[in-house]
């Protein structure tokens, strides 16, 4: 039971092992390739670009439950499978790929900064997760992902707002509709078997 109202559960865990840690890695790199090259391939509007991107949704709520290793997941799932499978060139997608990064590291930082429980259920939870995990973090991977484009001349800068706006819309939807719900539902079974990660890195 958690005895001190200020502080969320996840962070009186206890450290995980390192192997634990990588092999979690692992297999969250799998499922976010595997999400993005199935968005980029069925819903793109551009090279890598989906109009719907659901994986950006799961992301983030790895990255909430499973701090940096989720972060870094994040980015080598859409290196590999919106990039890399996209048909964006390597150097422009070590780049380019980032953006998925600011989509889950600006939601980790404000919940692990304000004390935001990962299963949110007051107004100061929601609030921030529709501020940081709905609108700012995608604000900011949009305007990178369609800016980098047009830089890497993937994209024409006349193609940067539509995109810019493909991208913004569908990932607000999806973390609109999936991200409060995976956390209010689902994160208290990842409590209780004590896998969420305390902080960033344990």
């Amino acid at each position: 039971m958690n005895t001190d109202p200020q502080v969320p559960e996840y962070s009186r865990r206890s450290s995980k092992p390192v192997v634990f840690s990588i092999l979690l890695f692992i297999v969250l790199v799998c499922i976010d390739a595997l999400a993005a090259k199935f968005a980029v391939f069925s819903f793109g509007i551009a090279p890598g670009v989906s109009s719907i991107y659901v994986v950006v949704a799961v992301m983030i709520v790895f990255t909430l439950w499973f701090g940096m290793w989720g972060a870094f997941a994040a980015y080598a799932g859409c290196y590999i499978g919106a990039g890399m499978l996209g048909g964006i060139p390597a150097g422009i997608n070590l780049v380019w790929s980032l953006a998925d990064s600011w989509q889950v590291i600006i939601p980790l930082l404000a919940f692990r900064t304000l004390k935001v429980d990962a299963s949110p259920t007051d107004v100061k939870d929601i609030l921030a997760l529709l501020i940081f995990g709905v609108l700012l973090n995608n604000l900011a991977g949009a305007f990178w992902g369609s800016t980098t484009l047009a830089l890497g001349g993937v994209i024409s800068w006349s193609g940067v707002i539509p995109v810019f706006y493909g991208w913004l819309s569908g990932n607000v939807i999806s973390c609109l509709v999936l991200v409060p719900a995976l956390l209010y539902f689902v994160t208290p079974v990842i409590r209780d078997h004590d896998l969420i990660i305390r902080k960033y890195w344990q």
